[in-house]
């Protein structure tokens, strides 16, 4: 198993494995438009030993009432059926938090099961009066602090891409 960032010809494994992971096209085509449109701002793979993508998570900018913070937002993150259980979701998160806090981004937000991201160190927004745009989702909206000053001051919308509001 490997971990790694993702490289472009990898485009096609992420493709095919967010559409089975998901049932559906909307996470495939989110990444593919946030992709060409130069928006990921970071994607990391996991493959097998045959070199197949098993495990994937994409990172891409977010804005706080429409202030750009050097904040991303984690979303999808995908793992094989195959692999699931093993851990794996855990090194792709742990592996995209360490390379952006490297960069010097100052927080990570998702909109996720608050008992899988919560092991991750993700922590709810609302606490620190964040919220998304999306109705009846506080309880699963969760922010993860890079930076010890990110939090200061911080409050309010926080905005993904419009991309995020398409129907793919």
């Amino acid at each position: 198993m490997l971990i790694r960032v993702e490289i472009p010809i990898d485009a096609p494994g992420i493709d095919a494995l967010l559409r089975r992971s998901f049932n559906g096209n909307g996470e495939a085509d989110l990444v593919k438009a946030l992709r060409e449109d130069g928006l990921l701002t970071l994607g990391v793979v996991a493959t097998d030993d045959e070199g197949q993508v098993v495990g994937y998570v994409a990172f891409s900018p977010v804005a706080v009432e429409g202030e750009e913070l050097q904040w991303v937002g984690l979303a999808p993150l995908a793992v094989d059926e195959a692999y699931r259980g093993q851990g794996l979701a855990k090194k792709l998160v742990y592996e995209g938090l360490d390379s952006l806090n490297e960069f010097g981004y100052a927080a990570v937000v998702t909109l996720g099961e608050p008992a899988m991201y919560e092991r991750f160190g993700f922590v709810p927004a609302a606490q620190y009066g964040l919220r998304c745009a999306w109705p009846d989702t506080e309880a699963y909206f969760l922010i993860h602090p890079l930076a010890d000053d990110a939090l200061n001051g911080v409050s309010g919308l926080v905005e993904y891409h419009d991309h995020f509001n398409r129907e793919f």
